[in-house]
């Protein structure tokens, strides 16, 4: 796949932007999950959305991929960042503030947001903050963005996470590797068979491009998490908006989507059968059908 490389700044902050591909379409800018990059995203969903008509980015959020990063800031682990009342080294007001220079980059007056899981996250939160700037919102695998602190852990299957801070792994390219697919074999859909090769050519491009593992650094998924959100909540988005959740997320209980889609007027819930907290192929024609059809009933309006 053909990436075209941009840089985007938020003041200080830059932001490491790829242009995927299909000009002339509907501009789409996709948002990546907790720590990893914008390498993630597997080719063949960013195909099926272009082929569905849409002009499709990736970026980088802050503390991830090749974007900037707060490794002076104190940090926790994930978890213990929800818990302790630590002065952020951002704000997610900042993070929804980084989606939209990257618009700005692009010269984009308006997109549609398509978020997975911690982007999905960031993408609530671009369009309670921004709405003037998105057209529609497709939040995937994600939990509401106006729950705080602890009270995110009522939708998180803490056994399940517990089990995946406790895997270690070796110092090195091989360790960085071997994290980045256990990780994906545990989030991986149920209903469908685990893609090794795609798997393990995701993660070796994020490191062939010299990006630091994202799986393996607590610290910046730490400072991500903790990010305090004061602004609207889910009851006052305006922005036409479909929720993405699969049936059997190992991670985030299902009744988080619901809940987005209970709270925000007019919203579309579609649970995905047989599907984790992943885009396995199998479903990225039903996900690319969603966001076209989404996008096709906004114009409408």
């Amino acid at each position: 796949m053909t990436r075209t490389p941009y840089t985007a700044r938020n003041g200080d902050v830059r932001l490491a932007v790829d242009d995927l591909g299909g000009a002339g379409g509907e501009p789409l800018l996709l948002l990546m999950g907790l720590g990893v990059s914008r390498l993630w995203w597997p080719d063949g969903m960013v195909a099926a959305l272009i082929d569905a008509g849409f002009s499709v980015v990736s970026f980088d959020g802050r503390d991830a991929g090749g974007s900037t990063r707060f490794d002076d800031a104190p940090a926790g682990n994930p978890v213990t960042a929800l818990l302790r009342r630590r002065p952020p080294a951002y704000t997610a007001e900042d993070m929804a503030d980084d989606t939209v220079a990257v618009l700005d980059a692009l010269g984009w007056q308006r997109a549609h947001l398509f978020g997975v899981s911690q982007g999905g996250l960031v993408a609530q939160r671009t369009a309670l903050r921004h709405p003037g700037r998105v057209h529609t919102l497709t939040s995937y695998a994600a939990v509401p963005s106006d729950v705080r602190g602890a009270a995110v852990l009522r939708y998180v299957r803490l056994p399940f996470l517990a089990r995946l801070t406790r895997m270690r792994h070796p110092a090195g390219r091989d360790g960085d590797v071997a994290a980045g697919l256990d990780l994906l074999r545990a989030v991986a859909s149920p209903g469908y068979p685990f893609d090794e090769q795609d798997a393990r050519l995701r993660v070796e491009r994020e490191l062939d491009a010299g990006l630091p593992s994202g799986v393996r650094d607590s610290r910046a998924q730490a400072r991500q998490t903790s990010a305090t959100w004061r602004g609207p909540r889910l009851r006052d988005l305006r922005v036409p908006t479909l929720v993405l959740h699969g049936e059997q997320d190992p991670l985030i209980r299902p009744a988080a989507g619901r809940r987005i889609a209970a709270s925000v007027p007019n919203a579309r819930y579609v649970e995905l059968p047989g599907t984790g907290h992943d885009l396995p192929r199998e479903i990225w024609p039903t996900v690319a059908r969603e966001i076209r059809a989404h996008a096709d009933e906004t114009a409408q309006i």
